[in-house]
């Protein structure tokens, strides 16, 4: 991607501090002026929202935890007001949680900066925000250059008939690519613009250029059809594209190297109105810079929206952007399982930190991965205990069936992982079919997660089974009967349910 043109920073911008710890005012004061910036700071929300609309400022500083009104109400109703809404906002917070940070840039925050900070993280992105900031009213103030050349087009069409030395002192002043065609498509004038200058002379003789040498070989036809299209209705259009040609953006001082092949790609947007009955008169912008910016900020979005649903289901995590009431619901028939890791307690004894961590993340992730193939929700993971549920959020009515086949999928990868490694683990598993509770609980660290009586029975059936074995309940057994093999085990003590009978889930012979 292109650099962004560099502009200024002026060393009067006008910053805005909110933090109800005066401590915090002080210090973040302090620094920033002796950088020369003008700095306000203020006690609360509510006196932020007030300075703000009195003396809108270049830049806001924000806290999260604040009393009466936090950080995410203030942001919100900046971006809320017409006069603050293009205000950068950067959140310095204690909160360092991915989801706090996720809601920080839902709400219209620029950018997050942790507690304890440092002056110098702290100083580059107030810099790197106004920057951003000069830049977006450059390119407004561009745009209404250009809606203001739009207007006068009756001007150009009077230069063009003027005298050559006229027409040289108006277009030397300009930086747009304008060109004058027919409706073949045949180049009949090059404006000596700021933006031509140097670039169309070197190669070709004078008239000599079409439309080709302007757009992608594939856009020929299109464009030639819209400067009909103008002549016939003698109105004016707009357009914008992409063309990647190196010679055309090069200039006298920057002769295109021979050996180079991979052409740079350019944005344009272009007005297209008529000159005559007969000609169109083309002006074209370069917006590429603007395209990037949009660019950016939209791979900024997808970054966001990615970490919020790796922590949530894909549905979950849809109506918890559109809605802001608790999320809860009943489901009548599931399957969960728990699976444990026998042995893990007395390894982590053995190994240190690192190993440990990294042997359960190659074994959870590949439960992960069969999870996903099987059509299971992963719930959570508890220590070196994995849980998941079929049937939810998207109801299926081979729940039973999709957690079977998993369940004695693990099995497989334990033991090829022992082969693998020299390991020695082994798997206990349990599952149980029925009603559940499932939801989002909390506003830091929040997870979707399950309650009932169905959960509480298939903890049970993990602990209190053996290593190497699927233990299912009666009502498990009664969905899979028919197409598992299945062992009675007896009854067995459950706590807080009594006597149980339950049962093993095997290979099927041969299998």
């Amino acid at each position: 991607m292109a650099e962004f043109t560099s502009f200024p920073l002026p060393d009067t911008a006008d910053i805005l501090i909110v933090d109800d710890t005066p401590h915090n005012l002080r210090l973040l004061s302090s620094m920033l002026m002796r950088k020369g910036y003008k700095v306000r700071s203020v006690l609360s929300g509510e006196m932020a929202l007030k300075a703000s609309q009195v003396s809108p400022p270049d830049l806001v500083l924000l806290d999260i935890n604040m009393p009466r009104m936090d950080g995410y109400e203030v942001c919100q109703r900046l971006k809320d007001s017409e006069v603050t809404q293009h205000i950068p906002v950067i959140f310095i917070s204690a909160l360092s949680d991915v989801v706090d940070k996720v809601k920080a840039f839902g709400v219209g925050g620029a950018d997050y900066i942790s507690k304890p900070f440092q002056f110098a993280e702290v100083l580059v992105r107030v810099e790197h925000q106004l920057h951003l900031l000069y830049l977006r009213r450059a390119l407004e103030d561009q745009n209404k250059r250009l809606e203001q050349e739009i207007r006068d087009r009756i001007l150009v069409e009077k230069a063009l008939q003027a005298s050559e030395a006229e027409l040289m002192a108006l277009f030397a002043a300009m930086n747009d690519m304008i060109l004058v065609f027919n409706g073949e498509g045949v180049c009949q004038k090059v404006a000596p613009t700021k933006f031509n200058h140097d670039r169309f002379t070197a190669n070709h003789a004078q008239n000599s250029y079409s439309l080709a040498d302007f757009v992608n070989p594939d856009q020929v036809d299109e464009y030639l059809a819209t400067i009909r299209t103008v002549l016939s209705s003698q109105q004016t259009t707009t357009i914008e594209y992409a063309f990647n040609s190196a010679r055309l953006l090069l200039g006298e001082s920057q002769a295109l190297n021979p050996s180079e092949t991979t052409p740079s790609t350019r944005w344009f947007s272009a007005n297209i109105s008529p000159l005559s009955q007969d000609l169109v008169i083309w002006v074209a912008r370069d917006i590429t810079a603007s395209k990037e910016a949009e660019v950016a900020l939209r791979e900024e979005k997808a970054r966001s929206e990615q970490l919020l649903l790796n922590i949530l289901p894909a549905p979950i995590a849809q109506r918890l952007k559109n809605q802001t009431h608790t999320i809860a619901d009943s489901f009548d028939n599931v399957t969960v399982i728990f699976a444990d890791l026998v042995n893990f307690t007395q390894l982590s004894t053995e190994l240190s930190s690192t190993e440990l961590v990294e042997i359960l993340n190659t074994i959870f992730s590949e439960f992960d991965y069969l999870a996903a193939r099987h059509g299971l929700e992963k719930i959570k993971t508890i220590g070196d205990a994995y849980m998941a549920v079929a049937g939810l959020p998207n109801l299926c009515d081979d729940h039973a069936a999709r957690v079977a086949r998993m369940s004695l999928d693990l099995l497989d990868y334990v033991d090829q992982f022992n082969a693998e490694t020299g390991q020695n683990f082994a798997l206990r598993i349990g599952l149980n079919t029925g009603p559940v509770v499932a939801g989002v609980i909390g506003v830091t660290k929040f997870g979707y997660d399950l309650w009932g009586d169905t959960v509480n029975v298939a903890s049970r059936m993990e602990s209190q089974g053996q290593a190497g074995q699927i233990q299912v309940t009666q009502a498990t057994y009664e969905h899979l009967r028919h197409e598992f093999h299945l062992e009675p085990r007896g009854e067995i003590a459950v706590k807080g349910k009594g006597n149980m009978h339950t049962y093993w889930l095997r290979r099927s012979p041969g299998e």
